[in-house]
């Protein structure tokens, strides 16, 4: 009886209070618990939540560590890039003479021929998919909006700045060709290992980032050679070997294209008269595009990884740790490391050439290229791609939404230079444009990149 007394004395005056204590117990644990998990959203940049009264005061701070990590995210790439090219241009001075002309030409080749290839092969076949390359199939349409917007913008700057002739189609080309392969496989890569990155998982991030990277090289390659060759050659001033070759051609498909009409047509059946014809005419295609250019070693490699990575059977043949041929992966993604370095210490040696003749080229037409290309393409594809996300015509991965707008951003493409040199025109000016354009990139690059994450993110 003493027991029942006790019992129910405890239920109902005792056991309401210890519970209640219980309760205030798990709110402020939960609390707590929330403040920290709001507080360490706000590190990576979001606003503070303004029902957080006693953490109010930390607003700034908190947005202060939010952007800084933001910066380091954007810049560290940028400044490895720097350092590095800065390496280059040291190894070219003429008392190193570790990169001169020869040694530069030698170890060019080997990047052009072997490493980059293997680069952009290895990381398509691994990465790429057939669903993944339908997903991202307005990647071309973007770097073909890059390419007219800058020649369109290109034209302006002709009318105002009125360059002498021989520029003419050096200033189109480097207004609507940037560098949508060597930058963007070593900038992409690297901002996904860093700490304050928007895109998730480093190691995954990484991956995707290689392959965007290889799939933008690979397309911009494809542009350059075809839009870019052509409009440089229209513009060229070179009327010594082009016009003779370009007279001996049309001279010859003439008589090509009148003999047929009194022999052929009688003697011949029209089957094979078309045949020829159309034979014909993918030669004279050819000619004129120079597929040769166009089907470059990282456009082959890049053709052949698509087809890898997107065929369900040689996919599993050769990716992955379990494939019977994996051996051949892995020596192709271990040759393309080199790729990156390379590149950017021949950038940097390249880049040397412009300090030699900076008063060949006036600066207006300096600045102007440079504002075409760092500032006002940017801002137009802020639009651009904005809009494509709005129509439903991207679907909104940060990453990939992150690469479209870099594609904007960057200086104008390191080709350009080769085909002046093919031409014999505008070399030396190319050499101070370029200089100009990577020096100053370096800054607008660090500010668009944060820009863009900050967007995405």
């Amino acid at each position: 009886m003493f027991r029942l007394l006790v019992i129910n004395i405890y239920s109902t005056h005792f056991l309401p209070y210890f519970e209640a204590i219980d309760r205030d117990k798990a709110f402020r644990s939960h609390t707590q618990e929330q403040t920290s998990f709001q507080l360490q959203i706000s590190f990576s940049g979001d606003t503070l939540p303004s029902s957080l009264g006693g953490f109010s005061y930390s607003t700034g701070f908190v947005l202060k560590m939010g952007f800084l990590e933001l910066f380091s995210a954007a810049s560290t790439p940028i400044l490895k890039v720097l350092i590095i090219t800065a390496i280059g241009s040291f190894l070219a001075f003429d008392s190193v003479d570790i990169l001169g002309p020869i040694a530069r030409k030698h170890v060019n080749n080997g990047v052009f021929f072997v490493s980059n290839p293997a680069l952009v092969g290895s990381n398509l076949a691994e990465t790429i998919t057939l669903e993944s390359m339908i997903s991202m199939w307005f990647m071309p349409v973007n770097i073909l909006i890059t390419f007219i917007i800058g020649a369109a913008l290109g034209w302006l700057l002709l009318i105002i700045t009125k360059p002498s002739p021989h520029l003419k189609g050096l200033i189109l080309g480097v207004c609507s060709a940037g560098n949508l392969g060597n930058l963007l496989l070593i900038i992409v890569p690297a901002v996904c290992k860093e700490k304050g990155s928007p895109f998730g998982d480093p190691d995954v991030c990484h991956g995707y980032a290689m392959a965007y990277a290889s799939v933008s090289m690979a397309m911009g390659s494809l542009f350059v050679w075809t839009f870019v060759y052509n409009l440089l050659r229209a513009f060229s001033e070179d009327s010594g070997n082009n016009v003779v070759k370009e007279t001996v051609t049309t001279h010859e498909d003439l008589t090509e294209n009148l003999l047929p009409s009194s022999t052929s047509t009688e003697k011949k059946p029209k089957l094979k008269v078309m045949l020829d014809k159309m034979k014909q005419q993918l030669g004279n295609f050819s000619k004129a595009v120079n597929l040769k250019d166009i089907l470059a070693p990282s456009t082959t490699a890049a053709i052949i990884g698509l087809i890898v990575g997107m065929i369900g059977p040689l996919r599993r043949l050769l990716i992955g740790t379990t494939a019977p041929l994996h051996v051949i992966q892995d020596s192709a993604s271990l040759i393309g490391d080199a790729a990156i370095p390379t590149m950017t210490l021949i950038l940097g040696a390249n880049l040397l050439r412009g300090l030699k003749g900076s008063s060949r080229v006036s600066l207006p037409i300096v600045f102007g290229i440079v504002a075409v290309r760092l500032v006002l393409l940017p801002i137009i594809g802020i639009f651009i791609v904005k809009g494509a996300i709005y129509l439903g015509l991207v679907h909104a991965d940060p990453l990939y939404v992150y690469v479209l707008l870099l594609q904007f951003a960057v200086p104008p493409s390191m080709n350009i230079g080769t085909i002046t040199q093919l031409f014999g025109a505008g070399e030396s000016e190319c050499s101070v444009i370029m200089m100009w354009s990577y020096g100053l990139a370096s800054v607008s690059l660090t500010v668009w990149s944060m820009f863009f994450m900050w967007l995405v993110a």
